[in-house]
């Protein structure tokens, strides 16, 4: 179906919708829609008192939480008019996802180039990963037969991954491969790019962020093998933090330098990169989430940490207070921050989904700041668009903070960086050996806008008789 035909399905579908109520129900079923928007924001009010409150507040928050919804489904159904108001909604919901997919165009992947066989491929797995990918695919014997020298971590012991990556450098590997998750291919990734030889994602990990966004099939990590043989190279960005006042010479250090309180485990400048730091491929937190997860008590038991410590954090009474600049805008006092390795999809309000891209030589900044209940019903209803959810793009991002230090998750793993912390973006550092035949990135959703749905549905349908006619 063409972008017009789309276009069109969309508003047919949206006026539908209204007409289902109003000819079904008349007055009464236009009474009861805006009694089901006050549920909606009764509910939302009722998490955020939840997430703020503790005692009897945050028990009573609870049975609102439950109760708001319940009581919505109730009226309707004496009304005689459950069914009106949920055609009435699938309608509206089908005739959202057409205006969505009219004014999404076809995304431009990222430039692949004809990739020569890596002689003496090298890769790191990590046994533990995704739950024991690594044994239940036969990951390391795959890659053993394909030529690559395979090391396996000893879960046993710690080891220093970008170590073992620089040492089979300086042996002679070609390429770098990781079967492990976000956090450790970050490190290995850090020594590929210092080297300018081509780094290999195995997806074993739990999420597999910066796997999916490459279009790799998580589904059977064995399938990233087939980048040895028959592989094309993708250039991609990476973030990279410093933290710390900056040097004489412009860079950033923690105090005591290499291996001090303040090391971030890579230091000086990274080769060819011409940046020092910590890389990250996804992400990098800071606030509330950053502040949980250090907490002794996370790892034994995550929801009441959760719930015992975020009253404090997002009410500003504990943890430390943030202070962003992201190029030109400043945030003052944002309860969280993520700071990602390119942009996140503009249809995704919390940031958690894909990315359209990975080479488009910016960082993305979202920036959370909610002071009450109608603030987070607002964010709740409106996505991006709601009051207390900044986002934006930059080269750089500035993150302070009135302490000496702060917690910081980066690609899942919980840091504590001295401040101030700078994130900047290293454009095409890296370069990825792929697949050549990948499941690939679906098309990015577009952010949807009635008044454009309008426009592509009636102008070019008048171009088009137009044509026609002539």
């Amino acid at each position: 179906m063409s972008r017009r035909w789309t276009a069109r399905l969309a508003l047919v579908t949206g006026l539908a919708a209204f007409a289902v109520l109003v000819l079904f129900g008349g007055f009464t079923s236009l009474l009861l829609m805006a009694v089901g928007w006050a549920g909606l924001v009764l509910t939302a009010a009722g998490v955020w008192w939840m997430l703020t409150r503790t005692g009897w507040i945050r028990v009573l928050a609870g049975l609102l939480v439950a109760v708001a919804p319940l009581a919505v489904l109730f009226l309707y159904a004496a009304a005689g008019l459950l069914w009106v108001v949920l055609v009435s909604l699938a309608l509206w919901a089908l005739a959202v996802a057409a205006g969505s997919a009219a004014l999404t165009e076809e995304a431009e992947g990222m430039p692949e180039r004809s990739a020569a066989r890596a002689e003496r491929p090298f890769v790191i797995m990590n046994p533990r990963s995704g739950g024991g990918k690594v044994e239940k695919f036969g990951l390391a014997e795959r890659a053993r037969a394909l030529g690559a020298e395979v090391v396996l971590l000893d879960p046993d012991r710690r080891q220093d991954v970008a170590e073992l990556a620089r040492q089979a450098v300086e042996d002679g590997a070609d390429l770098l491969g990781v079967a492990g998750g976000d956090g450790t291919q970050a490190l290995v990734a850090a020594v590929a790019a210092e080297h300018d030889i081509p780094f290999m994602v195995i997806c074993a990990g739990t999420r597999n962020h910066f796997a999916m966004d490459l279009g790799l099939d998580r589904q059977d990590p064995s399938r990233c093998l087939e980048a040895l043989t028959d592989g094309v190279e993708l250039r991609v960005d990476l973030g990279y933090i410093l933290e710390g006042e900056p040097a004489a010479d412009g860079t950033m250090g923690g105090p005591g330098g290499p291996g001090g309180p303040g090391d971030t485990g890579v230091t000086g400048d990274t080769g060819g990169t011409g940046v020092a730091g910590r890389v990250f491929v996804n992400s990098a937190s800071f606030g509330v989430y950053a502040e949980v997860v250090q907490s002794p008590a996370y790892r034994d038991d995550k929801a009441g940490t959760i719930l015992e410590m975020l009253p404090a954090l997002l009410t500003q009474s504990g943890g430390s207070r943030l202070s962003v600049r992201a190029d030109a805008l400043t945030l003052d006092g944002p309860q969280a921050v993520l700071v990602s390795n390119n942009p996140y999809q503009n249809g995704d309000p919390a940031g958690l989904g894909r990315r359209e891209r990975l080479d488009s030589g910016e960082l993305g900044m979202l920036g959370v700041e909610v002071s009450n209940a109608a603030e987070a019903a607002a964010l709740l209803l409106h996505g991006r668009q709601g009051r207390g959810l900044t986002a934006v793009t930059a080269r750089e991002v500035l993150v302070d903070a009135d302490a000496p230090a702060i917690p910081c998750g980066v690609d899942g793993e919980a840091l504590v960086l001295s401040t101030p912390v700078r994130c900047r973006i290293a454009p095409g550092v890296l370069r990825v050996r792929v697949p050549r035949h990948r499941p690939g990135v679906p098309r990015a959703a577009a952010a949807m806008d009635w008044r454009r749905v309008r426009q592509l549905a009636l102008t070019m349908g008048r171009a088009a008789t137009g044509r026609a006619d002539a």
